[in-house]
Order: structure tokens, then sequence, then C-alpha cells
């Protein structure tokens, strides 16, 4: 039993923290102990942590998560991507940090496969193979957008506007298209084009009308709300989707013209239990980016992955990315799929753990452990041990479980190091091959690689007396 679980199941009379044997002394003399399995930092970062802390990390950190917390994200609109961010007819926007099309992973290509097809630049796969390395490719996270897994926009497609109503400051997401074989997944066959198409021409037009009508809908409410029903806001989304079909409804129902598409869009809505994903992650969007460019800030404002590699960046250090391989998810498998069909790591997703949702979330969903593996304890256990990176606890976002405890929000590279802890995903899996889709869905730690990076990224530019970030 671990110490968090000895914690969570019984009051221990003593914690024991450093060596063994100090436990095993107390121990011997009938009491219960907790022996903590922590450890100091290597000798190698310590002169970074030091720096960091000199150069006012304390100070620069309220003010970051300050500006985090202070958002106040609604949905507001639908556009096409080319009439709202700046891209050319070739232009691909994607999850993660930067990646060229060489070095683009079998869910990353097939995903530009298949916004090729849709965007009638080739007709077969073949043809956009060829294509492909004439793509003008980069991270969605540059253009104040995300997206699932390949993270995949293409100029025609349909994006949903997520604003901060403290501010002027926007977010741009795609519209989920469910799970199996779709585009986010890598997946390009005769479907997956066919139903873009129609939330390009059907469910895009409606939602724009709809929300015309209404007004915004607020985001930050639907995912309070959300988390006291069993979501976590990453794999679970069933009760945020229920909770923005409601909004929606009234529009629906009661529309101009035909109440055909307005039906279609009703039944695509109800049966995806997924599709408030792409908004959760545009509201993380809008939080982390309120929080970027702080000085002397070990904030982390981006976890994100291409599929290839984690990217990390950091307020302090700006939109500098800092990167390792991707790791490989541990999870859960649909039928007929095991650990060797799996591609690394993939997608912008992870901005939900970033603002305090998703696998620090966990504890507020037990039933994600049906989807992700693990138990109910498990799920409580890996939101408890994000408290100890994290800088706060979310004023709206709370866990019924631990007495209404805010989520641990605000991960700090700098704790990261020092506690040897890294950030929890709980993710889906893509395929590693081209063409396959979804084969499942577990959890994964982020790399320690990339906190170490941004910490002595920041202490050398305290060293040097450059505050830039």
């Amino acid at each position: 039993m671990t110490t968090l679980d000895q914690l969570l199941t019984g009051e221990p009379v003593v914690a024991a923290v450093g060596v063994a044997m100090l436990a095993d002394a107390v121990a011997a003399q009938g009491a219960r102990v907790a022996q903590a399995d922590w450890r100091p930092p290597p000798d190698e970062y310590a002169w970074a942590l030091d720096a960091v802390t000199v150069g006012g990390a304390t100070a620069a950190n309220e003010k970051a998560i300050a500006q985090m917390l202070a958002t106040h994200p609604a949905l507001t609109g639908i556009a096409t991507a080319r009439d709202v961010m700046e891209m050319g007819e070739r232009t691909f926007f994607h999850a993660g940090p930067p990646i060229e099309w060489n070095d683009c992973s079998g869910p990353m290509r097939g995903a530009l496969i298949a916004a090729m097809m849709y965007e009638g630049l080739a007709a077969t796969p073949e043809e956009a193979l060829a294509i492909g390395p004439t793509l003008e490719l980069s991270p969605g996270h540059h253009h104040d957008a995300v997206g699932p897994m390949a993270g995949v926009i293409s100029p025609s497609m349909p994006v949903q506007i997520v604003s901060d109503l403290e501010s002027e400051r926007v977010a741009y997401g795609t519209l989920n298209e469910g799970l199996g074989k779709v585009l986010r997944y890598g997946a390009y066959g005769p479907e997956v084009i066919d139903r873009l198409r129609w939330m390009e021409a059907v469910l895009a037009p409606v939602l724009a009308e709809v929300l015309r009508r209404r007004g915004p809908i607020d985001l930050r409410s639907i995912i309070s709300h959300a988390l006291q029903m069993g979501d976590d806001g990453h794999n679970r989304n069933r009760a945020a989707t229920s909770l923005l079909l409601r909004r929606l409804a009234p529009g629906l129902i009661d529309g101009d013209g035909s109440a055909g598409p307005r039906a279609e869009v009703f039944q695509f809505i109800d049966a995806n239990n997924h599709f408030a994903l792409n908004l959760v992650m545009a509201a993380g969007k809008v939080a982390v980016d309120a929080a970027s460019g702080v000085a002397g800030s070990t904030l982390v404002t981006t976890m994100a992955r291409n599929g290839t590699e984690f990217g990390v960046r950091m307020s302090g250090t700006g939109d500098a990315w800092f990167t390792a391989p991707a790791p490989v998810v541990k999870g859960l498998y649909l039928g007929g799929f095991t650990a060797d069909d799996a591609n690394p790591d993939i997608g912008d997703s992870a901005i939900t753990e970033t603002v305090g949702l998703g696998g620090f979330a966990m504890a507020a969903s037990p039933a994600i452990v049906g989807f992700v593996g693990g138990s109910a304890m498990g799920a409580v256990r890996h939101t408890m041990e994000m408290y100890e990176i994290t800088m706060t606890e979310h004023p709206f976002y709370k866990v019924p479980i631990l007495d209404f405890r805010g989520t641990p929000t605000g991960i700090d590279a700098s704790r990261v190091v020092r506690t040897g802890v890294t950030p929890i995903i709980n993710t889906g899996i893509a395929g590693r091959e081209p063409g396959v889709g979804m084969v499942g869905a577990g959890t994964v730690h982020a790399p320690m690689e990339c906190f170490t990076q941004a910490v002595e990224a920041l202490a050398a530019k305290e060293v040097s007396g450059d505050d830039r970030p």
C-alpha cells in the first residue's frame, strides 16, 4: 500500500520522510508509519532551482496563476478556420510542438492525409502522400488554436470560437467528430471525409445560427457543473455535453427553415459523448494564454504532443518549447488491438490537465477508470498527488469526494523538478499506422526532461539578467 493510500484509508500515526531505517525504528515500537516516497532533487539541477527562486518566482507565479484563473471562457460563435486565422491553401495546423512532414508519426500523417482529401488537394491517399512534404505545418498553439489527438486544422474546417468574457482574448477549436475512425486519430476512409463535409455543410451553420440568436454559452459554468456530475473534463465529457445540449436545444427545436438539419445536429451531439471536449480544450487555451509571458514565472502554460515529441512551454520563457520523446500510454485497448499497435502519446488535449482538469481531476470522475484503466481509489490518488506540483486549487472546478476541494491547478515546473512528481494525463490512444484510428485509452506521465529543460532555461535568463519571456 502506498503512502497516499494509507492517508486515504486510515490515519497513520507517523509520516516518515528519508531513509527507511527511520520508519522501521518507529514501526518497531508499535506505531503505524507511512513512508513517503521522496528524495532530494538531483544535484545537477540545484543551481537552476536556486536561481529561479532567487529570481523571484513566487511573486511571478502569483501573478501568472491569478491571470489564468481570472479568465471566463464562453462559446461565442462558429467560423471557418481561414476566416479567423491566417492560413494559405496548404497551411495546416497540428497538435503539439513544431514538426516536419518527415518526422510525423503514423496518426499525424493519417490525419493530414484526411485533411488534404477533405480540402480537395488530393483524391487518394497516395496523392496526399506525394503532396505532404509541400505542406506548411504549424502548431495550432501558435495560432490561438488547439485540437485533440493529431489536432489537424485545415483552411476549410469550421472552428468554434471561445472568448474570454473578461478580456478580448479568443481561442479556436475544431468540432468534435466522435470516437472510432475519425480524422483526429489518423483515419482517412470515405466515412471520415463524408462526416467532415457534413460537419461543414450542416453542423457548423446550424450551430452558428443558434449561437447568433441565443448569445454566448458560459463554458466555465458548464465545466464546473460537469465535475459535480462525474466528468473529468478530458476523457469523460458526458455531463458537459449534456449540459451544452440543454443550452443549445431551444434553438435547435425552434429555429427558422427546415427542421431536418436542426434535428440532425441534435442527434449528432446527443450521440457523441465527447462533443464538449474540444470546447473544454479551447476554454483551457484562453486561460493559459492569459498567464503566458510573466517574467520569472515557472507556471507551465502548455503541455502538448505531436505523436513524436512531447512539448512543454512555461510562462517565464514565453513561446519557447522544451521537448522530449513522446512516451507510450499505458491503458486499455479496444478489441483486437494491443500495445504493439499503439502510437506514442499525441494531442493538444493535455491542456485540460494544464488548467486542473483531466488527470488532475480524476477524483471527481471514478467512472473514468472504465475507459482508461486503473481503479476508483487510483483516480483519487492521481488527483491527490498532483497537489504536490501545483500552485493553487481551482476556485470553480471542485471535487465532491474531496469535500469540494478545488482541483490542483497551475503546474509549477520547479516543483516538478524538486519533487520528481510528473504531471499525469489521461488520454486516448491512436493506432501507430496511418488510417487505423483509435485503438484504446489510458494514462501517461509527462517526461521529466521537458521540465528540467524549462527550469534550466529560465535559470539561465535569471543569471544573465535577461527578463524577456
